[in-house]
């Protein structure tokens, strides 16, 4: 009797944008990523303040933040956040 394998659950593809001054030093840094901040660094490819990455993520709730030149801060185009451990807050993400 042959079992069947469990199918890995399909990930999204997510785009993390955050504006900021050029020639900063940029990254996302969460759950998703051990909390971080030099495994995905976002790049401003225009040189104009706008940094993004997209990372490949499976279905499930997420917290993170930005590292923007060693200072977190969270997502100001998210509007979904929750209070950490640490008394600030972080942005939360829902992938569907």
């Amino acid at each position: 009797m042959a079992t069947k394998k469990a199918k890995a659950p399909k990930r999204k593809r997510i785009t993390f944008v955050i504006e900021s001054e050029p020639g900063k030093t940029v990254s996302v840094a969460g759950s998703f990523n051990e909390w971080s901040p030099v495994k995905k660094v976002l790049s401003d490819k225009n040189e104009e303040g706008v940094y993004q990455g997209t990372m490949l993520l499976e279905p499930g709730t997420y917290e993170y933040k930005f590292y923007i030149d060693e200072a977190w801060c969270i997502d100001p185009r998210n509007p979904n956040f929750s209070p950490n451990e640490m008394g600030t807050l972080n942005s939360v993400l829902v992938v569907e």
